[in-house]
């Protein structure tokens, strides 16, 4: 093998070419030709003495052995991006671009502040959110499609770094007509019994959820679970049943003029942690505290019930 024809250029074509599964999107990715691409792609593979894609009338698929040199050209990339990150995010801070995951209860109803504020105080920074469930979030983050997360905590990983931001309240839903909402705060007694409404697995919620209908007694109803917190809060105001909704969403949706309204519960506070999280091989950890330092500043002036952490 010629180490000196194997390329950079190569390895991104081999990884937008996974992604894609298909040589046009895959060149329009990457701002080429389809033939181009096509080329580099055939070019890498005599270079490395193996067939790397599998090509049919179906689609395009990487073959096994294209699998493992992708998922190694990934790692070779991100080290690169990574020492470019290092050097800008030493000299600038926030500056460039940075890829932010959020999750879709979270995002967007801190996040519209937060960029408001980075784009006046560093105008020079790009950044770009992407939301998705939290399950794809963190394999998202560890295979490069973002540069840092925004998470309900904890998130488990010995190659990735976490940065508490707050700490959330959540707060009992009711229906406006429902017996308990009338009361100012809601009593744990009162909860033995009733039916509570969760997200999907998917979601950090449904846990922290089925974990305090165990704690009060209550029972959290399998056969209606949301794929939203709109959802949540519709199934609610229809009487299905009462939910825990977060300060963040409440404050942002909910109003004197809502279907549901939300309580908290007497001498008890539920809260849930949010933190950032990225790769330690990311490289710019300078760039990243910073933006946590942002995000807490937002919160402290436009979300009072949020218990900000250092």
């Amino acid at each position: 093998m010629q180490i000196n024809k194997l390329t950079l250029r190569q390895l991104r074509y081999l990884v937008a070419l996974e992604d894609a599964k298909h040589f046009r999107y895959a060149a329009e990715a990457c701002n080429i030709s389809q033939p181009s691409l096509s080329a580099q792609i055939q070019n890498l593979e005599e270079v490395l003495g193996v067939q790397l894609v599998e090509r049919d009338r179906s689609g395009v698929n990487l073959s096994p052995v294209g699998r493992e040199v992708s998922a190694r050209a990934r790692r070779v990339l991100d080290e690169l991006q990574s020492i470019i990150d290092f050097t800008a995010g030493a000299q600038h801070g926030l500056v460039g671009t940075i890829r932010l995951g959020a999750k879709t209860t979270l995002g967007p109803y801190m996040l519209p502040h937060v960029v408001a504020k980075l784009h006046k105080q560093h105008p020079e920074l790009s950044l770009y959110v992407r939301e998705a469930p939290p399950n794809q979030l963190v394999h998202e983050l560890t295979r490069g499609l973002h540069d840092v997360i925004l998470a309900q905590l904890p998130v488990v990983g010995s190659e990735l770094v976490t940065c508490r931001l707050f700490r959330e309240p959540l707060y009992l839903a009711v229906a406006i007509d429902h017996p308990l909402a009338e009361q100012d705060e809601i009593d744990t007694d009162d909860l033995a019994g009733m039916q509570v409404l969760s997200l999907s697995p998917q979601y950090h919620l449904h846990d922290q959820i089925n974990t305090l209908c165990k704690e009060f007694g209550a029972t959290r109803l399998r056969d209606y679970e949301g794929t939203s917190l709109d959802a949540l809060r519709h199934m609610v105001g229809m009487g299905m049943g009462v939910t825990f909704l977060p300060a963040l969403y409440a404050q942002s949706e909910i109003s004197a003029q809502s279907e549901i309204t939300v309580k908290r519960l007497k001498g008890r506070t539920v809260t849930r942690s949010v933190g950032l999280v990225w790769r330690k091989s990311a490289g710019r950890a300078p760039a990243y505290n910073q933006l946590a330092d942002v995000i807490r500043d937002v919160c402290r002036k436009s979300f009072p019930n949020l218990v900000i952490e250092s």
